[in-house]
C-alpha cells in the first residue's frame, strides 16, 4: 500500500501561494479537472475519480481526520471505463457525495502541491509528501512542515477531513 503525509488547508492568499508554488516547483503545472464520487465504505474512504479525458481511477484510502500532517495509506486502481464502474459501485454501495474541482498540480521533489478550486467550497492547498519505502512518517512531516512555511500555510488554515466532509457539514 502506498503512503504519503498529507495536509489540507484553506488558501489564505491564493495569488501569493500560487506564485510561490510555481517558483519552487520542479516544472510547469498540470491542470486537471476532476470529479470525485465518494461511495459508502466500511473502512476508510472509497472514491472514483473521473478525468476530463474519460479515464478514471478508483482510490481507497485511510487517513485520520485531524488538522496537520497525517499519514495516508492508499490504493489507486486505474480504469478506462469509470462510468460503468460508477454505476456498479453506486448500485452496490450507494453514493455519499460528489466533489468537483479544478486542480493545479505542481511537483517539488517528492511532494505534490495541489491548488484546488472546489465547487461550492472555495480554494484550498493540499500537500502530499509521497513517502519512499525507507522514509518514516517523521521524515514526511518534516518535509511538509518546511513546505508549509515556504508557501505560507499557517496552522490556523489547516482543515480536518476531506472535501466530502466539508460538503456533508454544509461548509461554504
Amino acid at each position: 500500500m502506498a503512503r504519503n503525509i498529507e495536509i489540507k488547508a484553506w488558501s489564505a492568499d491564493w495569488a501569493e501561494q500560487s506564485r510561490v508554488a510555481a517558483r519552487i516547483a520542479d516544472g510547469p503545472p498540470v491542470l486537471i479537472a476532476q470529479t470525485d464520487t465518494f461511495f459508502h465504505a466500511r473502512q476508510g474512504r472509497l472514491k472514483l475519480r473521473e478525468f476530463a479525458d474519460g479515464s478514471g481511477e478508483l482510490i481507497q484510502y485511510q487517513r485520520a481526520d485531524s488538522a496537520g500532517p497525517e499519514l495516508s495509506s492508499y490504493i489507486r486502481s486505474p480504469t478506462p471505463d469509470p462510468q460503468s464502474l460508477k454505476e456498479s459501485l453506486s448500485a452496490a454501495l450507494g453514493v455519499q457525495a460528489v466533489v468537483q474541482k479544478n486542480r493545479t498540480l505542481y511537483t517539488v521533489d517528492q511532494t505534490r502541491i495541489h491548488l484546488d478550486e472546489v465547487s461550492n467550497l472555495g480554494r484550498f492547498i493540499e500537500l502530499e509528501v509521497v513517502l519512499r519505502s525507507d522514509q518514516t512518517e517523521d521524515d514526511g512531516e518534516s518535509v511538509a512542515a518546511a513546505l508549509m512555511a515556504q508557501i505560507g500555510i499557517q496552522q490556523a488554515d489547516l482543515i480536518t477531513g476531506a472535501y466530502v466532509d466539508l460538503i456533508a457539514r454544509g461548509v461554504d
